[in-house]
């Protein structure tokens, strides 16, 4: 399905145009339709399958075509970190290039007081479509700085991370601000059963739709050392002295875990960040430009990188620890081997990892193959797993088929009043 065949506004397709953004993803082609035609969604779709612009790209087109109150917030989008609201926000920018009213506003924390009277003016002057992190918004909520009052459309980017995160509490609070008749829009990566009690209570008849987790680039080299917990550092240490030391990023679940992984690895005198939630916002912004620029070889992170920060020349990605369940596993080493580069994954495997990395082996089809560990480090314990219970835990519109004849030619083209059709693009990383 190509973006000129769906009923998106001109304005709209005149910058999709603009950014060479011809042909939907599955995940746009299935809920764009649903969006326009006022359905609430439910999207199970992991990172990179175009989400962002599968509810966005509508939202925005409805709003451009009228009949929603002026100054006055329209659209909240919700999102687990501050990276992916940038992110979110960044996309805005680029769809919303030819739409003259309709404005917006990225509503997160770590940022001094000079931005937080910022978001408060924009928030008080009505932005249509606010961006925001659940513990801000809840910020500007209680000191009467947002009327929430006239909400049309409340989107959950991320649900499962911002659930992860602790954060169900805060976003059962902002919808009880919002108006009942608003069109509830949720995607999540996982569709785990508190993903599922969470969109009961908040959506109404929602159509489902699921994209498959795709499997991991085929030109990701994956491999694993079996290892005890000690010998982790020293698997990075002769990694690292066999040459593979720039562009590297080491994924741990844990920030304290983070911490300690970055500043054993600085004692070996290797060049390395470290990246987490304890780092203010400003610190995390030097903290990529710095690995990004090439002056870091190295990044130690939870998966708040994971998710949404597209980085294209990441050579080496390393699970110091297995990864919760596949689809984290597809997150993570997805950051390597990206515009067609190669790259390589490897992950290390403690006895208490064996049940979930077995599982993680099944979903892809196959065995990851199992590195020796390097003499100096002693004896590997044996790969072995017992099937045995995991103790870790974790209608469509018909439309009109027939393409529609839009009238180009920029802003001064005439608009087309909204209509419903099957549609949905990815670039990088989400957008």
């Amino acid at each position: 399905m190509r973006f000129e065949d769906t009923y998106l506004n001109d304005n709209i397709l005149d910058a999709l145009d603009d950014m060479h953004f011809d042909e939907c993803t599955p995940i746009q082609e299935r809920c764009i339709p649903e969006i326009l035609d006022g359905h609430d969604i439910i999207g199970v779709a992991q990172t990179g399958t175009g989400k962002t612009a599968a509810y966005l790209l509508p939202i925005l087109s409805l709003l451009d075509d009228g009949g929603y109150p002026k100054d006055a917030i329209n659209c909240i989008i919700m999102s687990p970190t501050r990276e992916l609201a940038q992110q979110i926000d960044q996309a805005m920018q680029g769809f919303g290039y030819y739409l003259d009213g309709v404005s917006s506003v990225a509503v997160y924390g770590g940022n001094d007081g000079n931005r937080y009277d910022q978001e408060m003016k924009s928030l008080r002057m009505g932005a249509d479509v606010v961006i925001a992190t659940p513990g801000r918004l809840l910020s500007h909520i209680r000191t009467g700085n947002v009327d929430l009052s006239k909400v049309s459309f409340f989107v959950l980017d991320e649900a499962d991370r911002m659930l992860d995160m602790g954060f169900s509490d805060d976003i059962l609070q902002i919808a009880k601000e919002l108006p009942t008749n608003r069109q509830t829009i949720m995607f999540s990566a996982t569709m785990p059963e508190k993903i599922r009690q969470l969109a009961h209570s908040l959506l109404r008849n929602p159509v489902e739709v699921k994209i498959a987790v795709s499997k991991p680039a085929e030109k990701i080299r994956q491999s694993a050392y079996v290892c005890y917990e000690r010998q982790k550092l020293g698997i990075v240490r002769s990694l690292f002295k066999s040459g593979e030391l720039s562009r590297v990023i080491i994924f741990s679940g844990k920030k304290d875990k983070v911490k300690d992984i970055a500043r054993e690895l600085g004692k070996m005198n290797i060049n390395c960040s470290a990246m987490h939630s304890d780092l203010t916002q400003q610190e995390r912004d030097e903290v990529m430009y710095e690995f990004k620029s090439g002056h870091k070889d190295v990044l130690v992170a939870t998966d708040i990188v994971a998710r949404g920060i597209d980085i294209d020349d990441i050579r080496m990605v390393i699970n110091y620890d297995v990864p919760h369940d596949a689809e984290d596993y597809v997150h993570r080493i997805g950051r390597t081997a990206r515009a067609d580069r190669e790259g390589a994954a490897i992950t290390f495997v403690c006895e208490s990892d064996f049940f979930r990395f077995r599982q993680i082996e099944k979903f892809l089809g196959k065995d990851i193959v199992k590195n020796p560990l390097p003499e100096e480090l002693g004896d590997a314990p044996e790969y072995k797993v017992t099937e045995k219970k995991a103790s870790h835990g974790r209608k469509r519109h018909s439309g009109k088929n027939a393409p529609r004849h839009k009238q180009r030619g920029g802003k001064g083209g005439k608009k087309s009043q909204s209509r419903r059709s099957s549609s949905s693009f990815s670039t990088g990383s989400d957008k």
